[in-house]
């Protein structure tokens, strides 16, 4: 079981969707679901069974986020850059990737989970330590994914034709 192509294949990207969101403003406009799901998972005190509207909002931009964005003018940017490395990590079954990739974007995963953890946790009982500390995890592991990725890409960019086309 692959996390990460789960969640791509979840999120139906290929490879137009990609292109779109390789877009700086989708990869920076991303990080406003976990808080968008949070705040809308918690006005259920508000707002009772009707919570469910502000959720399902939420959740629509989460999948749509990657789409709505037009592709980048140029992709020679850390965000761009962070995508395309996702793609050659979910390609690292047909593209070998080096041995120094292979273990680190896996803990920082089992960071952001243990994250989620704490959020749906604080989401449940209405507490705020466990949300903001759980976000903070997530975002933390999260970035430094993102980051790790960047440095992937700039290792394998030459690696694959395909890889080298993402660059402009």
């Amino acid at each position: 079981m692959d996390i990460f192509k789960i969640t791509e294949r979840s999120f139906a990207m290929d490879d137009e969707v990609w292109a779109h969101h390789a877009n700086p403003w989708s990869v920076w406009t991303r990080y406003t679901t976990l808080p968008l799901i949070i705040i809308a998972i918690w006005s259920r005190v508000w707002l009772g069974w009707w919570f469910i509207l502000p959720l399902a909002a939420a959740l629509l931009w989460t999948w749509y986020n990657p789409r709505i964005f037009p592709k980048p003018d140029t992709t020679n940017n850390w965000a761009s850059k962070a995508t395309f490395g996702e793609r050659v990590w979910l390609n690292r079954d047909k593209v070998a990737i080096p041995q120094h990739h292979k273990v680190v974007p896996h803990v920082l995963t089992i960071v952001s989970i243990i994250g989620m953890v704490f959020v749906i946790w604080g989401v449940a009982v209405l507490a705020i330590w466990p949300t903001l500390f759980g976000t903070a995890l997530v975002y933390l592991g999260k970035l430094w994914f993102c980051d790790r990725m960047v440095w992937l890409y700039e290792d394998m960019k030459d690696a694959d034709p395909q890889y080298q086309s993402w660059l402009y």
